[in-house]
């Protein structure tokens, strides 16, 4: 079986030394891409540790992402844990960054880090059993292949998907993609987002990708191979200290691996995403009853009452996941 490492990234936005570091640099932000909601710690981390440790016991290694502080009930030495500071792998003329984008994008680079890997987010959880081949199949990453027209809006990320269509679309063409890979496309359990492949197929370009907010499985050489072929743009999203309009992010990378064809599909329901600001009774049921065996708790600033919201998540995790993992001192 082909090894299997998770990603994931994390950043105690509580922490008053890194805030008075973010701070001090926060003269060249793009208030819209970087608002407090970016930073934000739910403190939900141990259940992420406590949910892979009793669905995934099969993963190789799980890289802990962070500036340089750690959750003080971290067990730093489980044998599977490795500690990966920004220092460690992200080059020192783009350091310190507050960038999320900057911290996903040079990923390949870690020491050890296998060929296949899942990157989570400390907003997206493991919410049910799962196997290896849920995320790749003799070493092809597992994804849906949906196209769906980007909108772009004032607030969000919408201009950084936009830009990393305009760069898939110097490569590939709508009508290519869905010739070379019609079975990965055209799928029934893609459910009723079927129609959006349907709908562009007028069109020649490629008009955006349905991105579903989940852990995505990535090989390392698709990394490596976007660098080469786009380096300047990358450089420069890696020179940005915090998020902009003309950055790229790591779903550069996926759309190339669904456009390339290197990719195996999987259902749509395998995962879902929940706005924390309007969805907060449909992710208490679906981690209550393991609706979906992946989830994203997104956050926002829509978000009102925080420390109630955090206390009742806090309150159905711990109802999940009430034992302490190996993860934890």
């Amino acid at each position: 079986m082909t090894r299997i490492d998770f990603v994931v990234t994390w950043v105690d936005g509580n922490d008053p030394i890194w805030q008075k570091n973010r701070d001090s640099y926060k003269d060249v932000v793009s208030k819209e891409l970087n608002t407090d909601s970016r930073y934000r710690d739910w403190q939900l981390m141990k259940y992420w540790f406590r949910s892979v440790e009793r669905y995934a016991p099969w993963v190789n290694k799980i890289f802990f992402i962070t500036e340089g502080h750690l959750p003080d009930w971290l067990n730093t030495e489980h044998p599977k844990l490795v500690v990966v500071k920004h220092s460690d792998y992200i080059d020192g003329d783009y350091l310190p960054t507050f960038n999320s984008n900057v911290i996903e994008l040079n990923i390949h680079k870690i020491k050890d880090l296998s060929e296949n890997f899942v990157l989570f987010n400390d907003d997206t959880f493991v919410n049910g059993a799962i196997k290896e081949e849920d995320f790749f199949i003799d070493g092809i990453p597992r994804d849906i292949g949906i196209f769906s027209p980007q909108v772009p809006s004032r607030e969000g990320i919408g201009f950084i998907s936009l830009n990393n269509v305009g760069i898939i679309n110097d490569y590939y063409t709508s009508r290519a993609v869905l010739r070379q890979n019609f079975f990965k496309y055209f799928r029934i359990d893609y459910s009723k987002h079927l129609l959006k492949n349907i709908v562009v197929l007028p069109w020649k370009p490629i008009l955006g990708f349905y991105d579903h907010h989940l852990p995505v499985s990535y090989k390392k050489s698709t990394f490596e191979m976007l660098w080469e072929l786009e380096t300047t743009i990358l450089k420069s999203t890696s020179a940005n200290r915090f998020r902009t309009r003309e950055d790229v992010n790591h779903w550069l990378m996926r759309y190339w691996q669904l456009c390339s064809g290197d990719f195996m599909p999987r259902t749509v329901k395998f995962g879902r995403s929940y706005n924390i600001d309007s969805d907060m009774s449909k992710i208490c049921l679906d981690i209550q009853f393991q609706k979906h065996k992946l989830v994203c708790l997104n956050d926002g600033d829509k978000v009102v009452d925080f420390e109630e919201k955090r206390e009742k998540l806090t309150s159905i995790f711990e109802s999940r996941y009430p034992d302490k993992s190996l993860f934890e001192i």
